[in-house]
């Protein structure tokens, strides 16, 4: 299946939507963007802008064994992954999030990894990360806090907007997380 274009009606009118979480209980990842953009509100699937680099570097990096399209981001569950958002506004770019928006997203967050117990919480975009939970000087990778019992890692935005990280980056900054969530948990190849 091929998701359809929206139409600039159907963009204008994501601003009123959102996209659900693809979560359940016990996941080895919880993959926290930083917001859904218009696009993927319009379209109601994660990630799912046609430059957005975040399918290709989870298969890129063995998340999963194919490339999934954002329409299959179902499929993840069964690996064990799901995807949240810090803030549900659907923006055209995540720089129109209020830090006080991140900040209640971590709230919100923190209330999911009590209810759910993921056992890692990947949030995608270091400046996010840093102003949701007040961490100035963050790097991207295994963070020193937790999120309730939930180790912490910050991975670069896969936006294509992005143009710090190439695909390359990515992946491998992906691939970091998995091997060493699959040292750790002995649940991740």
């Amino acid at each position: 299946m091929t998701i359809s274009k929206p139409t600039k009606i159907e963009l204008a009118e994501a601003i009123n939507k959102t996209v659900p979480d693809v979560i359940a209980p016990n996941l080895s990842v919880l993959f926290c963007g930083i917001n859904p953009g218009l696009y993927t509100a319009a379209v109601g699937h994660h990630f799912a802008r046609p430059g957005n680099r975040f399918w290709r570097a989870l298969h890129q990096s063995g998340f999963t064994e194919s490339l999934l399209s954002p329409e299959e981001e179902h499929k993840l569950l069964k690996h064990g992954y799901g995807i949240t958002n810090l803030a549900a506004r659907p923006t055209l770019k995540a720089s129109e999030i209020t830090k006080e928006e991140l900040t209640e997203g971590r709230r919100v967050l923190e209330a999911k990894v009590a209810k759910y117990w993921p056992r890692w919480v990947a949030i995608l975009g270091l400046g996010a990360y840093r102003q949701a939970f007040g961490r100035k000087n963050a790097r991207i990778g295994r963070q020193n806090e937790k999120i309730g019992q939930a180790s912490l890692w910050v991975l670069p935005n896969p936006s294509g907007l992005n143009a710090h990280f190439t695909p390359s980056d990515l992946a491998r900054l992906f691939r970091e997380l998995r091997e060493t969530v699959g040292r750790e948990n002995g649940d991740v190849k």
